[in-house]
């Protein structure tokens, strides 16, 4: 009977440590309680959380949310009674606000979620590409964020109106945004201009941007020659003119495109001049050749457009000179150099003297004319007691003398 006693107390006492240590390690686990209730709250509200706590230790709040983290001091020097003010630098910004505190390596933890203002302040617009070709291929995007007065993009949903003017037509048209952003695809039309654009939301309007629109891709074109006269007389400018060069869609090509101008003379050398448009029309200018000649011409965008060919001839300006030997034939004149009206030649034309030995080249002597003249002066000791011939050349013309 005594042991049986002994037994029960055993198992009572069995049961009283379970019960104690049960509510010790509740204890444990409840050693802070959150009091406040409110779990979202509007960005720019004062946030304050209050718990009710066990602890011994005042310890820190830690907050964390996309711009960062922090740790928050208790503005209560109760440690039953804790009460934290989120700082403004967090309660400013939209999105999920994490805490978490913790006593004694008990953690205790949850969330808020702070939603931006509903009044629009600012319509954040981005523009891209401000320069676009006609055609309808291209197209420049817009997007836009409208956000409140603490700059918290506002929920998804929200209406934008996109407005747009181009040449006398003007459109509106309205998308909500979709993960805080709305964007509009703008495409190219056939014609060439500036655009402007500008966003609304709730009253609230964006500033006004731009969008060049440029010509497309250059087609072929035609050209033609301007000249005061058609004699080679390497003195006078023809000019080369284009027609006004357009797009698929019959725009003008944008001003300063280059064109090449490709000229093959008789002898089937290469020559070159260009120029850039103005208005869609280029003009390249070149200077008669010096002897008679017949020019095709073909002018090139390279790689993009061409013109058609175009022929021209240029008659000899000089049909015959005299060539006089003076001083014992030590100096040798040639003139008068006379142009198509019986005029002198203009200062500068090119006239080549050949001295030869047996046929044989063995000097050469280069000098422009002045006042229709040309004279060259042989050193006497140079040529004595020998044949020699001489070849003069001026306009393609070419004379040859012997002494």
């Amino acid at each position: 009977m005594k042991h049986k006693k002994t037994y029960i107390n055993f198992l009572f006492l069995i049961c009283i440590s379970v019960i104690v240590l049960g509510q010790t390690l509740s204890n444990e686990n409840n050693l802070v309680q959150l009091i406040s209730s409110q779990k979202q709250y509007e960005a720019g509200s004062t946030i304050i959380l209050r718990f009710a706590s066990l602890g011994q230790t005042i310890p820190l709040l830690y907050c964390a949310n996309n711009y960062g983290s922090t740790l928050v001091k208790s503005t209560s020097s109760s440690r039953s009674r804790l009460s934290y003010t989120i700082p403004k630098h967090m309660s400013n910004k939209s999105g999920i606000l994490h805490w978490n505190l913790t006593i004694q390596n008990t953690v205790t933890q949850g969330q808020i979620a702070i939603q931006p203002k509903t009044d629009v302040h600012r319509m954040e617009t981005y523009l891209g590409s401000p320069v676009i070709s006609v055609g309808g291929s291209n197209y420049t995007s817009m997007v836009v964020i409208p956000t409140d007065d603490l700059d918290n993009p506002l929920n998804s949903g929200t209406p934008v109106l996109f407005k747009q003017q181009f040449l006398t037509n003007q459109t509106k048209s309205k998308i909500k945004t979709n993960n805080y952003i709305a964007y509009k695809k703008i495409f190219s039309p056939d014609k060439t201009g500036r655009m402007l654009l500008s966003s609304e939301s709730f009253d609230t309007n964006s500033k006004e941007y731009t969008v060049d629109i440029l010509p497309g891709t250059p087609t072929n074109f035609y050209i033609t020659a301007e000249r005061n006269h058609d004699y080679a007389d390497g003195n006078q400018i023809t000019s080369f003119i284009t027609s006004v060069i357009k797009d698929l869609h019959g725009n003008r090509v944008s001003d300063g495109t280059h064109i090449t101008f490709f000229i093959r003379t008789k002898e089937q050398d290469v020559l070159k001049t260009s120029a850039n448009t103005i208005h869609g029309v280029a003009t390249a200018k070149i200077i008669h050749p010096e002897q008679e000649d017949y020019w095709n011409v073909q002018a090139v965008i390279p790689g993009i457009a061409q013109s058609n060919t175009l022929a021209i001839k240029y008659k000899p300006v000089i049909i015959d000179f005299d060539v006089k030997f003076t001083n014992n034939n030590q100096l040798l004149t040639v003139g008068p150099l006379t142009s198509f009206m019986d005029q002198m030649i203009p200062d500068g034309m090119p006239v080549q003297l050949t001295v030869l030995q047996d046929q044989k080249e063995i000097e050469v002597f280069s000098k422009t004319s002045l006042d229709g003249f040309v004279s060259f002066e042989l050193a006497k000791e140079g040529y004595q007691n020998k044949n020699y011939s001489f070849e003069v050349h001026v306009a393609g013309i070419k004379k040859k003398y012997k002494y």
